[in-house]
């Protein structure tokens, strides 16, 4: 596509009109968030941030494509989508489906995508205010990514009403999970931790003191407190996660800044210190509701200072500011010994050759079957009081 704005379909007849832009900066940020709601993710300024800094665009292999539904010339539909030409910065895995692409001679990449960049938060993506909207931006996805000839398309981490719209629309919906702490009116951490179990409550308070031993106190920053030298040491940091990793980072000190001076209140920065200096640091968001984990690093090993800087001064915030919800990231059955519960996730998938559908479709089937039996038997482990009794202050 070389034009910067084309219709993938015919008006619609109550003159509701699908066009694709490159850029969002032909779209009216106003009109934007009111369609994407209070997730910091899907603002207008999030995503401008991830393609100006140069994160998420072509050189990366990140394309915008973005669809969008006008009725008489208002936006009344949106969907960030972007042709990829790998499958890193996602978090829902199709390796082996590129791989049985290229073993039959067929090319899996170019594909569409339809997520958050780098960002593995359930959330809106069919951006609409009515199911039929949100129907029309599903099969407008479909026929853009016929227009452009790709393998397929892919939605991830929808939200429930987006997962209606997409089954309606002939996708294919894949199950996943992650872990999620829920406020069920605790009121502080002490009344938190006298909800687990002997055994959790006890590690967490035994951690939790090798990490105080250490000389490590935390502060946490949000809005014009992260000053650039405490940003700029977070960047450090996570450089550091991704070099331990033998990896490198996707994102730039720059589109830190930038969400730092354009999303101010949505950026919670907590620093572990020692004597003042920092030692540690994760960089959470938040939209008054939920908070996210979203990156950390440290400049030093320290027993339990990943779960204590990641997790436990998470759920102490959400506790502090009154918040429904902490969410730790992708993976990590570990995070279940912190109070942090399976919580279904999914995506869904539209492959424009039928045969690979049908396999696709059967894979999806089984494995589904596969997740809802791992689910349960994670559950069978939640670290809780079998007797349901939070009681602040029992001894351990």
């Amino acid at each position: 596509m070389t034009d910067p704005q084309r219709d993938p379909r015919p008006a619609d007849p109550d003159d509701a009109r699908l066009t694709v832009t490159r850029t969002l900066d032909t779209v009216d940020p106003d009109q934007w968030n009111a369609l994407a709601g209070p997730q910091p993710f899907l603002t207008h300024a999030f995503l401008s941030a991830l393609h100006d800094t140069g994160c998420a665009a072509p050189p990366k292999g990140w394309a915008p494509y973005y669809l969008l539904l006008r009725r008489a010339g208002v936006l009344a539909g949106a969907m960030p989508l972007y042709v990829k030409t790998h499958s890193r910065g996602e978090y829902v895995f199709d390796h082996a489906w590129a791989e049985a692409f290229e073993r039959h001679g067929l090319a899996y990449y170019p594909k569409l995508l339809a997520a958050v960049p780098f960002t593995p938060v359930s959330g809106p993506r069919l951006l609409a205010r009515t199911h039929a909207d949100r129907v029309r931006l599903a099969r407008g996805a479909i026929e853009l990514t016929q227009s452009l000839k790709l393998s397929s398309l892919h939605v991830l981490f929808p939200q429930a009403e987006d997962q209606r719209a997409l089954e309606e629309a002939g996708y294919l919906v894949r199950q996943g999970v992650q872990f999620h702490w829920e406020n069920t009116g605790y009121g502080d951490f002490d009344a938190f931790l006298a909800a687990l179990n002997h055994d959790k409550r006890k590690k967490i308070r035994q951690d939790r003191k090798k990490v105080a031993a250490a000389g490590i106190a935390f502060r946490w920053l949000q809005g014009a407190a992260i000053d650039d030298e405490a940003l700029a040491f977070f960047h450090a940091c996570y450089v550091e996660t991704y070099r331990n990793h033998w990896s490198s980072p996707y994102l730039t000190l720059d589109f830190f800044r930038r969400l730092r001076d354009d999303l101010p209140d949505a950026l919670v920065l907590v620093l572990a210190c020692r004597d003042g200096q920092p030692v540690a640091a994760a960089l959470n968001m938040t939209d008054g509701q939920a908070l996210y984990g979203r990156h950390w690093g440290a400049m030093e090993f320290v027993p339990g200072l990943h779960f204590e800087t990641c997790y436990l001064q998470g759920i102490e915030y959400c506790l502090a500011h009154g918040l429904d919800r902490f969410e730790g990231g992708a993976q990590g059955e570990h995070k279940i010994a912190r109070g942090l519960l399976p919580t279904p996730t999914c995506s869904a998938h539209w492959i424009a050759d039928r045969r690979f559908a049908d396999a696709i479709a059967d894979f999806l089937q089984r494995e589904g079957d596969a997740m809802v039996a791992y689910r349960e038997e994670l559950e069978a482990h939640a670290p809780f009081r079998q007797d349901g009794a939070s009681l602040p202050g029992t001894p351990s």
